[in-house]
């Protein structure tokens, strides 16, 4: 679907673009208050049965936190762009995603992230709550900003091939819906208690401030509780009742005065806050060649060295350290290397959603259509099935850390060998056998940070297969690896 007329209709009535500059949802997007609004969207969002059991099966929320949240903050970037062909191109691939999300959850009840009722549901959370976080910020809608939102919303539900009608024509029939969910369909789930309180109390830090994980913890620590806090009272009270979620004395003040001082934020001048810039210095990897990340990196450098100052001045006790030789390639241990790259969705196991997730993130990072994308996603699916046959033990259709510890050979099969191969080809876009900067560039996000002198400034097929290789069979870091598969 494309925007709506921006001057005038047949009767001379004047309308307001659906997407792009101009739209309601243009206004707010570099709002500070929305990522206030988008952590209480997704709760109500994983307190639906089916989008909770898709959360726990499939989604990299708990390991790569920061990976998702860039992830969907591009894919809404599309969507609501004024661009038709990128808004037409990103729900093809959206929908290629939701159908691969199909499972059974708890209770044996099955999900389908197809279910246009469901998607109906996550577009609901995002409108009720940029409706909410107007209101809980003192600037609330007016009736018409309001409908012509809600037309957006509805646009957006379009664009993506659904029945608009899976949601209320009329604005004013939208809140008996809205509560009618809540009351029926809502539920305590597993999703929504790691949201609210889990992940934030052990959020991983942003690649780009990897380095300081002292500090990180100790911000986290007091920050997530009250993240946690906020959302909460942010919620709709009959959920609240339903779920069971604490009452904590002066939430409430908390909550309000987070989004007042939120709202005021955005009198900063121009620049100062833009969604875009922040969220992509926070998975920024401090090795990439983005100047924000170097001036982070030295600062880190100033403070490690001014903390080395002070321990000489008061010592601590003997800390173990890293072996400094190791560098950029040190090994991993075999449980490292789980945790870190293996399981992707953090959930103890390896298993065909954690290679997904791996398929997942290198054809968006690609934007690969199809059949590339099958492509990627078959070969990962005959690795998994070599994985299951080679190192699933017990038989429960996973792998835990412990079969792969004592297994790990067996990683290097034929078929990651294919999985190699086909990386090669849907990164080589213009098929001439080599990976140029720009098509290396295009996977890793980063610096083209390489010996060039033998290649021409280029990967052979060879070589780009034996480094992937090594660090999948031999856990080894690498600077453009780690931040495709292993930081947060």
């Amino acid at each position: 679907m494309g925007s709506a007329p921006d001057d005038s209709g047949d009767d001379g009535t004047s309308y307001a673009p659906l997407f792009g500059p101009g739209s309601q949802f243009h206004a707010f997007f570099n709002d500070p208050r929305w990522a206030l609004a988008m952590v209480r969207a997704t709760v109500l969002e994983a307190a639906h049965p089916q989008i909770g059991a898709a959360l726990i099966d499939n989604s990299t929320f708990v390991a790569h936190p920061w990976r998702r949240l860039k992830n969907t903050f591009l894919s809404m970037q599309r969507m609501f762009g004024a661009d038709e062909q990128v808004r037409l191109r990103e729900a093809a691939r959206l929908n290629r995603l939701h159908a691969r999300l199909q499972g059974t959850g708890a209770g044996d009840r099955p999900y389908d992230a197809l279910d246009p009722a469901v998607r109906a549901w996550v577009v609901a959370t995002l409108f009720e709550s940029a409706v909410t976080m107007c209101r809980l910020s003192g600037q609330p809608f007016e009736q018409q900003a309001m409908e012509q939102l809600y037309a957006e919303f509805r646009a957006f539900l379009t664009a993506m091939g659904d029945e608009a009608g899976h949601l209320p024509e009329a604005l004013a029939d939208f809140w008996p819906y809205f509560d009618q969910v809540v009351e029926r369909e809502l539920e305590n789930t597993e999703a929504m208690r790691i949201i609210l309180f889990k992940l934030f109390d052990h959020l991983p830090a942003p690649p780009v401030f990897s380095g300081f994980p002292a500090l990180w913890a100790t911000g986290r620590a007091l920050a997530g509780p009250v993240i946690g806090a906020i959302t909460v009272a942010s919620l709709p009270e009959p959920f609240r009742r339903k779920a069971g979620l604490p009452e904590i004395a002066g939430a409430q003040s908390v909550m309000q005065g987070a989004y007042l001082a939120a709202g005021l934020a955005r009198f900063l001048p121009d620049g100062w806050i833009q969604s875009a810039g922040i969220v992509n210095l926070l998975a920024t990897s401090p090795h990439s060649d983005d100047p924000r990340a170097r001036t982070i990196t030295a600062l880190g450098d100033q403070m490690k060295r001014a903390g080395a100052l002070l321990r000489l001045l008061a010592p601590l006790p003997t800390q173990p350290q890293p072996d400094p030789a190791g560098g950029a390639a040190a090994r991993r241990s075999a449980q490292e290397f789980f945790a870190e790259v293996l399981d992707q969705t953090g959930d103890g196991y390896l298993d065909w959603p954690d290679l997904a997730a791996m398929a997942r993130e290198i054809a968006g990072r690609l934007d690969l259509d199809e059949p590339e994308e099958t492509r990627l996603y078959d070969a990962y699916a005959a690795w998994w099935r070599e994985l299951q046959a080679a190192l699933d033990a017990d038989g429960d259709g996973r792998v835990s850390i412990d079969e792969y510890a004592a297994a790990v050979p067996a990683l290097a099969g034929p078929a990651l060998i294919r999985v190699a191969e086909v990386l090669f080809d849907v990164t080589d876009r213009d098929g001439n056998q080599h990976i140029d900067a720009a098509e290396h560039r295009a996977l890793f996000q980063t610096a083209f940070h390489r010996d060039t002198t033998h290649s021409g400034g280029t990967y052979t097929r060879s070589a780009f297969i034996n480094e992937f290789l090594s660090f999948m069979s031999g856990r080894l870091r690498t600077t453009p690896y780690d931040p495709l598969l292993a930081e947060a």
